[in-house]
């Protein structure tokens, strides 16, 4: 593909480990989703990839952002991103956080408990508010179940104090779980958003908004045996633009559509450069040989998602030569900082050295905004944003 062209170029000329993001592809992924989805507007999931090169290109393409914090409402503004674009998406915020961001000019705010309603229409009346609604995250690598949502009740009552507060009852809005594996996980979710907006308008609710959240999944992540992962994307737009009908004819009005996509639009388009620290053998007590692969990079500099997801590795050094299975580990002396058993090991070159170059591809979401700042002293990756000339590979 074009796009990957771009990075393995950009990870080719790389002298040192760093993250590369390719901008280009990023905006490509974009309109892709603005064409399944040519009515729904995009609030980009910052946490993703904070990284203000991203949020300029994206804020281009008419993008807005899904912020979570102050210090992320900041970066977006300063990024360029409107403020009508930005929506503070966290449903736990402190009174003082809810009043500085509206005194920043956020007019959109997440809720999904009556206390917190209540804090919105203290510290920032007048606002809008969505509520969201708990969904059971099956299907999703991480589902997000527990800590966000409420239940359909609990909505119905959020939703009918906040108009009663002098707040504009918005929305509602659910999420199904990250990197999302499933089509029938937006259909369960859809279904509940409908029971909810037809309760509401029988009550006189009529909102106008409905956040469909995010969960839309990367592309480019692998099984333990290295075939691609393959979710099923066309039908979940499918389902999704099926869903979008049935939510106005439940809500007896027309709607506007919200997603906040995160990993689907950068994960793909970013990939990391880092080197072989060692390959090491180490013998089982049957004797069997165990080969370790230890990277420059891994959990808290860069892959903290290894517990989860498989990455795809290439070897530049090192086509189509002899290869062991290793397990991969990154460089720090946490035990946890390794591929789990439930990945199993890696085919690796078997005459791989120290310093040689690894790329960890479809790496770009999460690689960013989960690094510690230097744990056990490594230090986080730096990055690079690529794009592509017109005609160009």
């Amino acid at each position: 593909m074009m796009h990957e062209n771009t990075l393995l170029s950009a990870l080719a000329a790389a002298t040192d480990d760093r993250i590369v993001f390719d901008l280009t592809g990023i905006e490509e992924r974009y309109a892709s989703l603005r064409r399944e989805l040519p009515d729904v507007s995009v609030r980009f999931a910052m946490k993703a990839c904070p990284v203000d090169e991203v949020l300029a290109c994206l804020g281009r393409q008419g993008s807005g952002v899904d912020a979570a914090s102050l210090n992320e409402i900041r970066q977006a503004l300063a990024a360029g991103i409107p403020v009508g674009r930005i929506h503070y998406g966290n449903t736990i915020k402190s009174d003082t956080d809810i009043a500085e961001a509206h005194r920043l000019g956020i007019r959109d705010f997440a809720t999904d408990s009556l206390e917190d309603v209540r804090a919105i229409a203290a510290h920032a009346p007048g606002s809008r508010v969505f509520c969201r609604l708990a969904t059971d995250g099956e299907g999703a690598l991480w589902g997000l179940s527990k800590k966000f949502g409420c239940s359909a009740a609990d909505a119905v009552a959020v939703l009918e104090t906040a108009r009663e507060a002098g707040l504009e009852a918005a929305g509602l809005s659910v999420h199904v779980g990250s990197q999302q594996m499933t089509a029938s996980a937006w259909r369960r979710a859809i279904d509940q958003l409908v029971d909810v907006l037809a309760e509401l308008a029988g009550r006189g609710t009529v909102l106008r908004q409905v956040n469909l959240g995010g969960g839309l999944p990367a592309l480019g992540y692998v099984d333990k045996r290295g075939r691609p992962l393959d979710p099923p994307i066309d039908k979940m737009f499918a389902v999704i633009r099926e869903g979008m009908q049935h939510c106005r004819e439940a809500a007896g009005s027309e709607l506007e559509f919200l997603v906040e996509p995160g990993r689907y639009l950068v994960a793909d388009h970013g990939a990391i450069r880092a080197h072989v620290s060692r390959l090491t053998t180490r013998h089982a007590a049957n004797g069997d040989p165990q080969h370790w692969l230890y990277l420059s990079c891994g959990k808290f500099n860069g892959l903290f998602e290894m517990d989860e997801l498989q990455y795809r590795f290439a070897f530049p050094t090192h086509q189509d030569t002899p290869s062991v299975l290793a397990t991969v580990a990154g460089p720090t002396c946490d035990s946890d900082d390794a591929y789990s058993r439930a990945h199993g090991p890696v085919r690796v070159p078997e005459s791989i050295a120290s310093g040689d170059p690894v790329w960890v591809l479809s790496s770009g979401a999460y690689a960013v905004s989960y690094m510690t700042q230097g744990f056990n002293g490594f230090s986080p990756l730096p990055y690079t944003c690529v794009t592509r000339t017109e005609g160009g590979q």
